[in-house]
């Protein structure tokens, strides 16, 4: 294709989307290599310190779109500290001095400043869309800027971040001229909403499709919401308690009744049950539905709510739905794809509401799925063979027991068979987490079968270092990989260094690590970022003990060096 003209070629790159072909495309030849530099817009960065905002902007210079991710994984168990880094305002100092085209950024579990958010509102006219996921650092200060001066601004979500509520005007400061929003998420936020104003912003913004509203938005402001926003397709909704004897409830139904566009349905976060009727009507024809944050919806109103959702490709639950309302989801909800299970008191005593009967259910009466997050307190090899006969299409698997080492009930013996049963049926999973008494058999089985596994997530499994080397030595597309408290030394780390050359990142906390195996690690391989992780000595000197044992290391590739942001707790061999 080196015959057509540049032209040519970066409109057939137009077509070629997502982010790994568009580097595959980069890698034939010094002409496709040029063209897709400067023809590629929207740029995903996995670890904000595997590269550094100069040298991003130097390789695409027409930058529009930014994915950007700070912190590990593990961050979201409270593994990574919390002054550990990740910090996003050297990336918008640079993209505001050579890239004013910016018009999208999406961050991930990084620290985020008021400054930050105040340059990024002043420094990209044409700036889009703000997504913040699991982010912190910033109030609703950094908010009102962004409201304020982003003029054509169509998409602000905020997803599970850390936010100091200074004040609950900054929907005030949208100006009147604001009529271009296309998703608005303020879920997360935990104090008051002027609401007033945000009736005002909801009615100027005909081609609002996407609304998610806070604890703080009441029944009454939802009815209002809904007689003026009737085209949503993405509802989220804040407190639901009302009579329903009351005129309010009576309006509310009469508006839910003319949304027949909405298909995907959050929130709930204060509700009354006798109120629920009242969404059934909007129920047939939802495709997701995420009540991981109603626990004042109990299994019985949650089985009725079920039943009318036939068309549901996703959800997310409480695991108080039980057993009996996994049962009647894989009874209704035969177009499912994706499940996730939360557990409604992680640390509560007692026994979970969903035990191995509900995963059965679910992988009988729901051939589609191919995405499952299930939380519960015990596992039985006999069901996740079942699971893995009934649904071999899984692309990520993450089941989490609660009490990570417990063994097979019925046989008081490890889980391996089970899991063994999934990489050996699921011939495309992706991701994978495996949790429950677990010897090296499972990463024998794991490292065999799994040819197309990218991320693995492991706690409290395994004999010794073989477990760790069967997954190095076998999957090989393993791009992430996480594991604490696992029995994994030296020999584990060091026997196959060159397989990181080609992962992202290698988290190990609470294994049983020395210094010297990581200066080792460090020493062969030079390219790669090691970081150790000491809460406990913020010195800043590494020890000269070599046999001290390594609470966390965080292995990465990068190419750009050791990161200068380092705080003295983290030692960068």
């Amino acid at each position: 294709m080196n015959y057509f003209p540049e032209e040519v070629l970066e409109h057939i790159f137009d077509f070629v989307t997502t982010h790994k072909d568009r580097n595959s495309v980069s890698l034939v030849c010094k002409t496709w290599y040029k063209v897709e530099r400067e023809s590629r817009s929207r740029v995903f960065i996995g670890n904000c310190y595997s590269i550094n905002p100069e040298r991003l902007i130097a390789r695409f210079p027409r930058l529009k779109s930014l994915t950007l991710k700070g912190k590990p994984h593990f961050a979201d168990f409270n593994l990574v500290p919390h002054d550990w880094g990740g910090f996003v305002d050297p990336w918008i100092k640079a993209l505001a001095k050579a890239c004013p085209g910016l018009e999208e950024l999406r961050l991930k579990r990084m620290v985020v400043s008021d400054e930050s958010l105040e340059l990024l509102s002043s420094a990209f006219v044409n700036f889009k869309s703000l997504v913040l996921v699991s982010c912190e650092g910033f109030s609703t200060d950094g908010l009102a800027a962004i409201a304020a001066n982003c003029r054509h601004l169509q998409e602000l979500d905020l997803q599970e971040n850390e936010i100091d509520d200074r004040r609950g005007h900054w929907l005030s400061c949208f100006p009147e001229s604001c009529t271009s929003l296309v998703s608005l998420n303020f879920a997360c936020l935990k104090g008051e909403v002027n609401l007033p104003a945000l009736e005002r912003l909801v009615a100027r913004n005909p081609n609002l499709r996407s609304l998610r509203l806070n604890r703080a938005v009441p029944f009454e402001t939802l009815q209002k919401i809904l007689i003026k926003a009737q085209h949503l397709v993405d509802l989220g909704a804040g407190s639901f308690v009302c009579d329903p004897k009351s005129e309010i409830y009576s309006k509310l139904k009469n508006a839910i009744l003319k949304c027949g566009s909405i298909r995907s349905l959050s929130g709930f976060f204060e509700v009354a049950s006798q109120c629920l009727p009242a969404i059934y009507p909007i129920c047939t024809n939802l495709t997701s539905l995420n009540l991981s944050y109603a626990p004042g919806i109990h299994s019985n109103e949650l089985i009725k709510l079920i039943r009318h959702c036939k068309k549901l490709q996703r959800l997310w639950i409480l695991d108080c739905i039980g057993d009996g309302g996994l049962a009647a989801v894989a009874a209704t909800c035969k177009e499912l794809e994706e499940l996730r299970v939360f557990p409604s008191d992680p640390f509560g005593p007692g026994n979970a509401a969903v035990t191995e009967e509900g995963l059965v259910a679910i992988s009988t009466g729901c051939p589609r799925l191919h995405s499952i997050l299930y939380f519960c307190q015990q596992m039985t090899n006999t069901a996740l063979v079942t699971v893995a006969k009934h649904c071999p299409n899984f692309i990520r698997f993450r089941l989490c027991i609660l009490d990570p080492a417990k063994p097979d009930p019925s046989t008081d013996g490890p889980l391996d068979a089970g899991f063994g049963a999934i990489v050996k049926s699921c011939k495309h999973l992706r991701r994978l987490s495996i949790s429950g008494l677990l010897t090296d058999k499972v990463f024998l089985y794991i490292g065999r079968f799994a040819e197309q596994l990218e991320m693995l997530s492991i706690a409290f499994a395994g004999d010794s270092d073989q477990a760790m080397l069967h997954v190095l030595n076998g999957c090989k597309k393993l791009r992430k990989l996480e594991i604490r408290d696992c029995p994994f030394g030296n020999l584990a780390l060091l026997t196959n260094v060159g397989k990181y050359e080609t992962m992202r990142s290698l988290w190990m906390s609470s294994c049983d690590l020395t210094l010297e195996g990581c200066k080792t690690l460090a020493r062969k391989m030079p390219k790669l970022n090691v970081e150790i992780i000491n809460e406990n000595d913020q010195m800043g000197d590494i020890p000269n003990d070599d046999q001290q044992k390594v609470e966390k290391m965080y292995l990465y590739r990068t190419v750009v060096g050791a990161r200068q942001d380092a705080p003295d707790f983290v030692w960068t061999l």
